[in-house]
């Protein structure tokens, strides 16, 4: 038995070493528009987030209607690299109802109560404008691609050992790694409405309480942070 808990402790052990490993190897990959297989996974990422609508060009403002900021996504990657891509691709292809929940809720107006003090200083125009809030929140690709940055950090500080070790009963892979981003995608979403901001300046503000928050849960040591969804039968449902 000793022999048995030894292998499986170490194959743990070096599965999350490989995936620090695979992981970093995507991060540091950029972006190419001249790549055929990137090209091809953002439109994917379109695709699945507005099956509906068709892409009027590959650079066009319908961009930012999945949340980057301009009219070509690929200047947004540069951070995370295609890491920040496939995870995308990952969250809306896995769990594509909460994903494209996130995202019409990203997009809402966030309905405000105005003082009667305001009303006063106001018109009718005004008092629309202001009722209204641009968004309930945030651009989605954009705080996709900020959360993946903080799952990264937390597989290179080691802080998501204590998860992986309790869920992956071998070997940590590429699809638990992902899993965890569907989660805390959802669970910051979560937290942000709890959090009320009055607008996307509080952001770096509520993105460090969640942090905050998440290596709280990951230092006990019986923690498997449990995604929501339904993983597909080739992944191992945490």
């Amino acid at each position: 038995r000793l022999g048995i808990s030894l292998q499986a402790c170490l194959l743990q052990i070096v599965g999350y070493r490989n995936l620090v490993v695979e992981v970093e190897k995507l991060r540091r990959e950029q972006y190419d528009s001249e790549s055929p297989q990137h090209e091809e996974m953002l439109l994917k990422l379109w695709k699945l987030l507005r099956p509906n609508v068709p892409l009027d060009a590959r650079i066009t403002k319908q961009w930012c209607e999945i949340g980057f900021q301009g009219d070509d996504p690929k200047t947004d990657f540069r951070g995370m690299g295609l890491l920040g891509l496939y995870n995308l691709v990952y969250f809306a292809e896995h769990d594509s109802i909460t994903a494209q929940q996130v995202l019409f809720d990203s997009l809402q107006p966030k309905y405000r109560e105005i003082t009667k003090e305001e009303l006063s200083k106001m018109s009718k125009a005004e008092w629309e404008k202001k009722r209204f809030d641009k968004a309930i929140g945030y651009s989605f690709a954009i705080v996709g691609i900020n959360i993946t940055d903080l799952v990264y950090n937390l597989l290179l500080s080691g802080a998501l050992k204590t998860h992986f070790y309790n869920v992956a009963p071998e070997v940590p892979t590429l699809a638990h790694f992902q899993q965890t981003f569907c989660y805390l995608m959802h669970e910051f979403h979560k937290f942000w409405i709890e959090e009320d901001p009055l607008d996307i300046m509080e952001f770096n503000r509520i993105r460090e309480k969640f942090h905050k928050r998440i290596l709280k849960q990951l230092q006990n040591p019986d923690t498997a942070l449990c995604p929501h969804f339904n993983a597909s039968e080739n992944v191992i449902n945490l």
